[in-house]
């Protein structure tokens, strides 16, 4: 354990505030400051889960000489910036998902870790999920055999989610499609096409241009014959909220249900018909995580169980990734070593959506991935 813990700063305090007290328990970190526009809930919060050093401004909290990382979790059109300028305080970034709206902020941020050597890692909630652990560990057993195709949807009703959601390109916030693909083929993306399909309410259309109720994707991935589809949908398209992932090997293939919280659905090769499926559940991987956060799998914490944020009540808990994410960014920092995902695979993943959307956009057009989120 290092002589000194890493202190972090909790940027956002929505989402954000689920993080506090895994931050506050983990061995290795501790949850320094707070920052939040509004100064009613940045002191709710802050009596809350005694955090004293609190900030209503973000450019004057990264002058604080003692904060090691900042853990960014406000609304999506802040995270470039946002992540930028903390790089350029000499702050390490866990920033949640995506990494940012264009293509010239995620190379800003990749040019920045690189020049400064410090560690910036994306919060992709589903590679930390319990069902994708499930899958990567039955992977790397050989229990699927030859990895043969992947894909992944993220479909949700986003009426109602405030300021920015109206009308956002469904592939805008792919990420959650786009890591678990990514992460179990193991190769960054390397181009794609992607086609729109239906339309959205004229007054969505006018927020960002952007027509298409349902995008569709195929990734092209570098380095092996093993590709993905992705599929997004945000708003009217009548579906249950699901983030699924599908893995198909030539030995077993495992598939989301079709209704949140059932089993997954195991196939095996080479038996009669009736015996291919199987249904199975996805165990919990809290024993990974040091014993002071292993319950924050299984446990929100948001508004001290008064009320649950909607990324709970729609996401399912995002299959108790928490601790996960905020386990990885601290043992990599003190390991001095790479977060998975590190700033280019980060990079990589959200501009496959950025760039599928530009296909869908040019009826389907094969757009490269840049070149930078190739190394």
């Amino acid at each position: 354990m290092p002589a000194k813990k890493l202190n972090i700063a909790v940027v956002g305090l929505g989402f954000g505030a689920e993080f506090i007290p895994i931050w506050q328990r983990h061995p290795l970190t501790t949850c320094y400051a707070i920052c939040q526009r509004d100064e009613k809930k940045l002191n709710t919060i802050g009596d809350a889960f005694d955090v004293d050093v609190r900030y209503t401004d973000f450019k004057s909290m990264l002058k604080d000489p003692n904060i090691d990382a900042v853990h960014i979790n406000s609304p999506i059109p802040d995270h470039g910036w946002m992540s930028i300028a903390a790089l350029k305080a000499g702050k390490h970034v866990a920033c949640t998902v995506p990494m940012a709206t264009n293509i010239e902020d995620c190379k800003k941020i990749c040019d920045l870790v690189k020049k400064t050597g410090l560690s910036y890692m994306m919060m992709e909630t589903v590679v930390y999920a319990r069902e994708y652990l499930y899958m990567k560990e039955q992977l790397d057993k050989g229990t699927l055999g030859k990895l043969q195709f992947v894909q992944a949807s993220h479909q949700q009703d986003m009426d109602g989610w405030p300021n920015y959601w109206p009308g956002l390109p469904p592939m805008w916030y792919a990420t959650h499609c786009v890591g678990p693909v990514a992460g179990l083929i193991g190769k960054p993306a390397e181009y794609v096409s992607c086609f729109g399909s239906g339309t959205v309410r004229k007054e969505l259309q006018k927020c960002y241009g952007s027509p298409f109720a349902v995008e569709t994707a195929h990734i092209k991935f570098k380095g092996t014959d093993v590709n993905a589809r992705i599929i997004r949908s945000l708003f009217d398209t009548a579906r249950q909220y699901r983030e699924s992932i599908d893995v198909y090997g030539d030995k077993v293939s495992i598939e989301w249900p079709l209704i949140e919280h059932e089993p997954l659905i195991m196939h095996r090769a080479k038996l009669p018909e009736h015996k291919i499926p199987k249904l199975v559940k996805a165990p919990d991987f809290a024993k990974r995580l040091p014993k002071p956060i292993q319950r924050f799998t299984t446990k929100g914490v948001y508004d001290l169980g008064k009320k649950t944020h909607l990324s709970f009540t729609q996401g399912s808990g995002h299959g108790g990734s928490h601790p996960h994410l905020a386990h990885e960014f601290a043992s990599a920092l003190a390991e001095k070593r790479q977060p998975f995902p590190n700033a280019t695979q980060s990079a990589n993943w959200t501009c496959v959506g950025l760039c599928a959307h530009q296909s869908a956009m040019a009826g389907g057009k094969i757009v490269k991935l840049p070149t930078f989120t190739l190394k």
